[in-house]
């Protein structure tokens, strides 16, 4: 794991740029605490950082330059079936003279070019610069497990694996108001847009060319293969599978010459992750957190019933709303652009915590978005039904609307969600996904900015259009798909790199090998949701191994308890980041009547979901206030 940047020339111009790679590397330190390395001719720079995890000895080092001076690479991520690239390149005579995964994908790359991909089984970002043809190949993995973002111009192309090392550069500041808008519509910021306008996101699953004959082309080598016709019918056959196929990935992915371990907050998914590595290694180290005094949202009992039964060696953290406030502000300092999701913030302390132990951990992130195990997955599956449940819940929506909502009690929670799902029972199929996929409506983004900012309304129909056209038949399948286009790389992967690599911890995800996730595609939707109950074959294949305690609660998400923080420990945050008139006026971005009524709305009797937009306010003034001023 580690931190890659770099720049291509097209002329002179772009060649200045050059005296910006050594820093632009350097902003990539805590992804790579153990090696810096750059390179450069005429034409190409390629800088690195360098956690090292396989073949740990400096001939590992970065960039890597093939024997005969042509190729180099620069590379972020690891290859799990090197060994077996290796073995079969070895065959045909090609040298090597290191134990990594870093010189196999080089020599991978020379011997079969672009097609090396559909080889590799890993997670990356990766460039490759061919000096004898002055071309430059650079690809991100199939589901997006580790970022890359790109910025073009007439005189060059700048990449990196964070949106900071571009900056370095010193690329124009401006920002993409259609991106401003989905920011605060998703809490985080979909590819390929980024906060700065003219910065990209390259989309999991391609691949980036460059070269001074044919420019600049992006290309897709990937997408997840399913169908409306799953070829896997039986319950019995599909838990087989399941079973095999995921037992082989946590396998593939317990290579390490590093201290490695799992992390485990309680749910199924971190549960059955650590259970099969627990098979493999003994006195496994695992790790949770859970906040004081806050059993709706602690966790951390299941965390330790699995660590028993497994006999791990489980360090259990648990913090209070101090803890989260005294580690907030370097957690911010670990994004480069707005992004709001609140389980970031745990997600930090506890790669900060887990880091002192261990340099790899394996984690349970991309099993909803496959098996299906959020909320939205059966409020969609139960909107396609008809009967008394959902027309009860229709009828009763005067009663949800007068009760108190928010997210900081099961009961308020309740209403939440019966409150949304009355809601999401009026709308049409083409409508429900965004709104699902929605924390903030169109209107209240349009309420809440002057209009110097809002949205470029032709690009964001076009985007939303694109997702939306994901869920054409309105199948589950169809919305799970959509959510690892959206959801899963953009929010749920992004956090958990932008998290760990802030503490140089590499976090490796088995439910996203390529195979797990073709499987999951190919399972009839039944197997994964009926009515409430939701990755209904997950627990099946692997209910043996786990407490039934841990199989029949009701799943929860990894949350923080915004509500009373705001209201006591982050109150004066707020009030001098959010609700502080002179300052939201001078910035001339926000409208200040609507920041009064978030205000309002937070020490109201029904808050709703008004935490998320100030957490995303929040997010964003601390974000703009450090790359667009000094105040």
């Amino acid at each position: 794991m580690c931190g890659i940047t770099g720049l291509y020339a097209f002329n002179m111009v772009g060649r200045i740029n050059l005296i910006h790679l050594e820093a632009a590397t350097r902003c990539l330190e805590k992804r790579g605490p153990d090696h810096q390395g750059s390179w450069f001719d005429d034409v190409v720079g390629l800088g690195h950082r360098r956690l090292s995890v396989i073949d740990t000895s400096p001939e590992a080092n970065q960039p890597m330059i093939h024997e005969t001076g042509r190729y180099r690479i620069i590379f972020n991520g690891e290859i799990y079936n090197y060994k077996e690239i290796r073995k079969e390149l070895a065959s045909k005579g090609v040298p090597f003279r290191t134990e990594s995964d870093t010189e196999v994908l080089l020599q991978a790359y020379i011997n079969w070019g672009p097609a090396c991909l559909k080889r590799l089984n890993g997670f990356f970002a990766f460039a490759i610069y061919d000096q004898e043809e002055e071309h430059l190949f650079i690809a991100r993995d199939r589901l997006g497990v580790k970022p890359l973002l790109y910025y073009h111009d007439e005189d060059k192309v700048l990449f990196a694996s964070e949106m900071k090392s571009i900056l370095s550069y010193g690329v124009p500041r401006e920002l993409n108001t259609t991106a401003l808008h989905l920011f605060f519509q998703l809490t985080y910021i979909p590819a390929p847009l980024s906060i700065i306008k003219g910065i990209k996101k390259l989309k999991p699953g391609c691949f980036l060319t460059i070269s001074k004959k044919e420019g600049v082309k992006v290309r897709r080598y990937y997408e997840i293969p399913y169908t409306d016709q799953p070829e896997v019918k039986s319950f019995e056959e599909a838990k087989k599978l399941v079973r095999q196929r995921l037992t082989q990935s946590v396998q593939s992915r317990l290579v390490s010459d590093v201290p490695l371990g799992t992390f485990l907050s309680g749910g199924i998914d971190s549960s059955v992750i650590t259970a099969l590595a627990a098979q493999e290694i003994e006195k496994l180290d695992t790790f949770s957190i859970g906040f004081k005094g806050h059993g709706y949202f602690d966790e951390s009992k299941y965390a330790r019933m699995v660590a028993d039964r497994y006999q791990t060696n489980h360090h259990e953290f648990k913090l209070s709303n101090n803890d989260l406030h005294g580690h907030l502000y370097k957690m911010i300092q670990s994004i480069d652009e707005p992004f709001a999701d609140s389980s970031a913030l745990p997600v930090h302390l506890l790669a900060s915590l887990t880091r002192k132990e261990v340099t790899v951990a394996l984690s349970g992130d991309g099993a909803d978005e496959i098996f299906s195990g959020y909320n939205k997955h059966s409020a969609w599956a139960m909107s396609k039904e008809s009967g008394l449940r959902n027309q009860l819940i229709t009828n009763l929506d005067w009663l949800w609307t007068k009760l108190p909502k928010s997210r900081n009690s099961g009961f308020t929670d309740k209403i939440r969600q019966l409150h949304r799902m009355a809601d999401l029972l009026k709308m049409k199929d083409d409508e429900k996904y965004w709104f699902l996929a929605s924390f903030v409506g169109d209107d209240e983004i349009g309420r809440l900015l002057k209009s110097k900012f809002q949205r470029n309304s032709k690009d964001l129909k076009k985007y939303k259009s694109t997702v939306t056209s994901l869920t054409g038949s309105g199948t589950l399948n169809e919305m799970l798909y959509a959510d690892t286009q959206l959801v899963l790389p953009n929010d749920m992967l992004q956090k958990v790199d932008l998290m760990s690599m802030a503490n140089s911890l590499e976090v490796r995800v088995p439910f996203l090998d390529h195979e797990v996730v073709q499987l999951a595609f190919n399972l009839p939707e039944k197997f994964k949701v009926d009515g409430m109950k939701r990755k209904i074959i997950l627990k099946e294949a692997f209910k043996d191994l786990l407490p039934e305690e841990l199989i029949s609660r009701p799943k929860h998400g990894f949350e923080v308890p915004l509500l009373e923080w705001f209201r006591k420990e982050m109150r004066s945050d707020l009030d001098d980041w959010v609700f502080d008139r002179d300052r939201v006026e001078s910035q001339g971005i926000f409208q200040w009547e609507e920041i009064k009524k978030v205000r309002e709305k937070l020490h109201s009797s029904d808050p709703g979901d008004v935490t998320i937009k100030i957490w995303s306010l929040f997010v964003f003034q601390k974000w703009y206030y450090t790359y667009f001023s000094t105040s």
